[in-house]
């Protein structure tokens, strides 16, 4: 792991599976879908749904996907033309969707040897006077690995799930709020480069931003997110789960519980393994990797395969449209409600 509308009420067939209640017992003998302390009581359905008025659509996320996965940006990787198309594709679309940047321009560079590489930050001021100096950061890496080993002729590993699509959900997230602008705290939208190669992105921008003075808040991370996961495991889960109350804080807002607690996480270390920890290593914040990928539901990681046509669109929209009012939620608390705990 290291390494949403141009017409908001147009309909879309999402398939929104849940289970019946998610206050069964998991392995680890707590309660929940994967082991989380939970009452929330979900309909067993597959509806047919209409979007509302803010929601965001599969094919936006599509026509992006499309793009950033696509053969024209060879595999990403930083310091190459690639990375440059898909960093001039973000800058355009934060534009477009009156996303200012947040420094003079959208670009944080920096330099590793004779590599120059450059996140992208944009900001979607909060509302209220006081509040909106504190700020929530939310982020993926656009960057991939470039070629990986031949299959079948082809040799781009075009990282649509890794990690186009947090990617995707970070700039729809941002588009969402400058549109309603229903945020009180302000929001960073972050896109890193040179994940791949150590996290040297967000630790850059990290550093940077702690040096400014920067009022941190929380950081969320979204680490490929392209794929569901089992029809009994939670829509998704949080690295570093027991560090802070953060996915209770957001299960209480979304109504049901979106992101879980996935026990292999600790075991691979998952929490120190992207973007989200160089801000907490600076800010001492709660921070965290929100993915759907859980090493049992997509075989190809680090693989050409990972390509756009690969990617579950609806699971995508439907995960998006569930943590806007989990964000807005937290994001417009009175109170720093999201706090540090004991690992």
């Amino acid at each position: 792991m290291k390494s949403i509308s141009k017409k908001i009420f147009s309909i879309i067939l999402i398939g929104l599976v849940v289970s019946c209640s998610v206050s069964k017992k998991a392995a680890d003998g707590k309660s929940g879908k994967d082991g989380v302390d939970s009452a929330i009581q979900n309909s067993n359905t597959t509806n047919t749904v209409a979007l509302s008025k803010g929601e965001v659509a599969a094919l936006d996320i599509k026509k992006s996907m499309e793009y950033l996965a696509s053969d024209e940006l060879e595999g990403r990787n930083t310091g190459t033309p690639g990375i440059e198309k898909a960093a001039v594709f973000i800058e355009k679309y934060l534009e477009t969707n009156n996303i200012r940047p947040y420094f003079e321009t959208y670009r944080d560079s920096f330099n590793l040897k004779d590599i120059v590489g450059y996140n992208i930050v944009g900001v979607v001021e909060g509302n209220d006077p006081k509040l909106k100096n504190e700020y929530v950061i939310l982020g993926g890496h656009y960057d991939h690995i470039g070629f990986g080993k031949e299959v079948n002729g082809d040799t781009i590993a075009n990282g649509a799930n890794d990690d186009a699509s947090g990617t995707i959900a970070a700039m729809e997230f941002a588009k969402h709020f400058a549109k309603s602008k229903t945020n009180k705290r302000s929001i960073l939208v972050t896109l890193y480069s040179a994940e791949e190669m150590g996290l040297k992105g967000s630790a850059h921008l990290a550093k940077r931003l702690k040096n400014e003075g920067l009022d941190a808040y929380t950081m969320i991370n979204f680490e490929m997110i392209g794929v569901p996961r089992a029809a009994d495991k939670s829509m998704a889960y949080m690295s570093g789960y027991e560090r802070s109350n953060f996915a209770k804080t957001l299960n209480r807002y979304a109504g049901e519980e979106v992101v879980g607690f996935f026990p292999k996480a600790k075991e691979f270390n998952l929490f120190m393994r992207s973007d989200n920890y160089p801000f907490y290593k600076e800010f001492n914040i709660p921070a965290h990797a929100i993915s759907t990928f859980d090493f049992t539901n997509f075989e190809y990681y680090h693989h050409v395969d990972d390509e756009a046509d690969k990617m579950d669109y609806e699971h995508m929209t439907s995960f998006i449209n569930k943590m806007i009012p989990a964000l807005e939620g937290m994001m417009n608390a009175s109170t720093k409600e999201v706090a540090l705990g004991n690992d």
